[in-house]
């Protein structure tokens, strides 16, 4: 997909030049560095004129709106005229203060853009700091991280197969939800449609299947010859699925219906999935798709999904697990995507380990209120270095915030009982993405 981030370095020629020059070109310099997709104008944009002829004919994704100097409120109302896009504005330290000129006055010039932003209800991101300080360059890598996601999204489709089981409502999504509020294509189908299809396929056809699955998975040796051959069957059917329609992630219902009605249960299915880069979640939990897409994203790497079951508030840390659909790219190095059985039902194959560790995490989700409308949930720590915790897929996060808080107010707070651990520190993106679709972030 393709990207477009616009720079708009905006002022007046009344200031002091050379001192604006030094920060433009520092500022280019620093944004072609972070994204390639990033267009700056030749010069730095002194006049309305200027502005809008930069402005002509773009469609940009997100505006990094820069006091190059100070500039009054009408280069801002100009800006939101012509585009919708989100704003991240920047303003820039004074480069000197030696009892002389005020060379910039950048940061009166951002009073005066947020204002107008305000007051016509432009939500917006902000960063103040020079083009050479590792803080700013951290902040709009961010901001463009968040925007290209948020692109992303309105191409992405979504497909829910199976319904949520009882009492799992909390999962269930409507497509004109997820339309209007992240631009996402919803498509369901029925779990019977993808179990007639395995159901279908010979040996034969499911062969080149299994061997590629099994390159990601540990051996299959204890698992029944008839599990793995129907696993097979039905990781044909969900493949050849989201390739054909070319669905980037999928909710699929898993119990009871793989057990009763297939006799194989879909967890290793979705594991494979999530290690090709389709965002898998089970019990047919849309918005936990939609979570892990959203966290997959941001950091690059396979998220893991699972349930908080276990708080230990000594070492400040909650572990979080499921039956056994994480990422076989998440297993410890020293044990590898080992295979087990389901932990209930006591059916293969379903993933069975522990998850590597990572300096830098992010918990996440996105919810719903009680009056319908969405919410984020963010939190931030590390996975630590543990072994497998319960039968099934887990890994164990230490907080930077109080766990103990976290999940009394998580809990008091009515949030779901699904969860996102991103490999990598999203935080930051994730509040900047719901400012841009005017969502609030819970931050525990």
């Amino acid at each position: 997909m393709s990207y477009q981030i616009l720079y708009c370095p905006i002022g007046v020629p009344t200031f002091h030049l050379e001192s604006a020059q030094i920060q433009f070109d520092k500022s280019v310099s620093l944004l072609k560095h972070l994204s390639c997709d990033v267009v700056c104008p030749e010069k730095m944009l002194l006049s309305i004129q200027d502005l809008c002829a930069f402005l002509e004919g773009k469609n940009p994704d997100l505006i990094i709106l820069q006091n190059i100097t100070f500039a009054n409120a009408a280069y801002a109302s100009e800006i939101l005229h012509r585009t919708g896009a989100p704003v991240m504005l920047w303003t820039l330290r004074e480069p000197v203060i030696d009892g002389g000129r005020l060379r910039l006055n950048s940061l009166t010039g951002a009073y005066s853009a947020a204002n107008t932003m305000r007051q016509m209800g432009r939500r917006f991101s902000y960063v103040f700091g020079s083009p050479d300080e590792a803080a700013t360059s951290d902040k709009l890598a961010a901001a463009i991280r968040a925007a290209m996601v948020k692109k992303d999204l309105q191409g992405l489709r979504l497909t829910s197969i199976g319904h949520t089981p009882q009492g799992f409502g909390f999962g269930r999504a409507a497509d004109l939800d997820l339309l209007r509020a992240f631009g996402v294509t919803l498509e369901s189908i029925e779990a019977r449609e993808l179990i007639n299809k395995a159901k279908s396929y010979t040996d034969e056809e499911c062969a080149p299947y299994l061997e590629e699955a099994r390159t990601h998975m540990g051996t299959l040796a204890d698992t029944p010859q008839k599990n793995v051959a129907d696993f097979a069957r039905l990781y044909k059917a969900y493949k050849d699925y989201v390739t054909e329609n070319h669905v980037g992630a999928v909710s699929s219902r898993c119990w009871p219906d793989f057990f009763t009605d297939f006799g194989t249960p879909v967890c290793a299915v979705l594991s494979v999935l999530n290690d090709l880069g389709v965002y898998a979640a089970c019990e047919a939990d849309t918005y936990g798709a939609l979570s892990m897409y959203i966290g997959g994203r941001l950091t690059g790497s396979p998220c893991f999904f699972g349930d908080p079951v276990s708080l230990d508030e000594e070492a400040n840390t909650v572990t979080f697990w499921h039956c056994g659909m994480a990422s076989c790219a998440l297993a410890r190095k020293d044990t590898g995507a080992t295979v087990g059985v389901h932990p209930n039902r006591k059916i293969g194959p379903a993933m069975d380990f522990g998850c590597e560790a990572c300096e830098s995490a992010t918990i996440f989700r996105v919810g719903r209120d009680a009056d319908g409308s969405f919410r984020f949930l963010v939190s931030s720590g590390k996975i630590l270095d543990k072994p497998k915790q319960f039968i099934g897929t887990s890994l164990v996060v230490e907080l930077d915030a109080s766990a103990q808080d976290f999940v009394c107010q998580s809990v008091q707070d009515g949030w779901e009982p699904h969860y996102v651990v991103t490999y990598g520190d999203c935080a930051e993106e994730i509040q900047m993405l719901g400012r841009m679709l005017g969502i609030p972030v819970y931050e525990y």
